[in-house]
C-alpha cells in the first residue's frame, strides 16, 4: 500500500483517484503507524508554504517524516510537497524540511518567454522535462513526454541533486533527488499517460524494495 501523506495541504483527493486508476492500493492518511507500514509515501500538496509547514508542525508530522526517510522509506514529493523538502522557501520567508539543500524560489516577472513577451505567473500548463541523468522514475516515459505544472515558486536544490530541468524564462529544476527519495515539480496524477507512468514506476520500486 502506498500512503497519502494527508497534512491539509490539499491535492489529495486527485493524487488518490490517479492511483485507484492504476489498481495500486493506496490510503490518505496522517496515522504515524500507517505511513511505517506503507511501502512508500506519496507527499503531495498545494497551497502555500507557510501553512503547510505549520500543518505539518502542529500534528508533528515533520519529525515522522523526518524518520520514516532517515529509515530508508522510498517517498515522492509533489508540487509543494517537492518545495518543502528543502531547507527554505522564498513563499512566506518559510523554513522548511531541509531533508534536501536548497531553497524554493518565485519566478521573476521580469523574465520574458521565446517570442520576448514576460511570463506569466503560475507557471500554468503543459511543459516538457530534461532529464540530466538517469531516473528509474522515467523509465519507458517518452522523451518528447509533456508534464502538468501548476506553480509560481520552483525548487533551486544542489547541483548534485538535480535530475531534469524544465524551460520557462529560465531553465529551472523539476526534478531532484536520490534513488527511493524524489521530487517532482509538476503533478504527474494530471499529467495522462506519462504521469500514470510515473506513479507506476515509483509503485513498481516501493514493491522491489520491499522484497530486497
Amino acid at each position: 500500500m502506498i500512503a497519502i501523506l494527508n497534512y491539509r495541504a490539499g491535492n489529495l483527493t486527485s493524487v488518490k483517484r490517479a492511483l485507484d486508476h492504476e489498481n495500486i492500493p493506496s490510503q490518505i492518511t496522517d496515522e504515524p503507524g500507517v505511513l511505517k507500514q506503507a511501502l512508500g509515501i506519496i507527499f503531495p500538496g498545494v497551497g502555500a508554504a507557510g501553512s503547510a509547514m505549520r500543518n505539518l508542525q502542529t500534528s508533528r508530522l515533520d519529525h515522522v517524516l523526518k524518520a520514516l526517510i532517515a529509515s530508508g522509506k522510498p517517498m515522492l514529493g509533489i508540487c509543494l510537497g517537492c518545495q518543502i523538502i528543502l531547507t527554505e522557501s522564498m513563499e512566506n520567508s518559510t523554513q522548511t524540511l531541509d531533508i534536501f539543500p536548497g531553497i524554493s524560489r518565485r519566478f521573476d516577472p521580469d523574465l520574458r518567454d521565446e517570442a520576448g513577451n514576460p511570463i506569466n505567473i503560475p507557471h500554468m500548463g503543459w511543459n516538457s522535462v530534461s532529464l540530466q541523468r538517469e531516473c528509474v522514475l522515467f523509465r519507458n516515459v517518452p522523451e518528447n513526454a509533456e508534464f502538468y505544472f501548476v506553480h509560481s515558486f520552483y525548487p533551486d536544490p544542489g547541483p548534485a541533486y538535480v535530475m531534469g530541468t524544465t524551460h520557462y524564462g529560465l531553465d529551472f529544476c523539476s526534478v531532484f533527488g536520490r534513488q527511493g527519495l524524489w521530487a517532482l515539480q509538476f503533478h504527474p496524477e494530471k499529467s495522462g499517460r506519462p504521469g500514470l507512468k510515473i506513479l507506476n514506476n515509483f509503485y513498481r520500486y516501493c514493491l522491489e524494495q520491499s522484497h530486497a
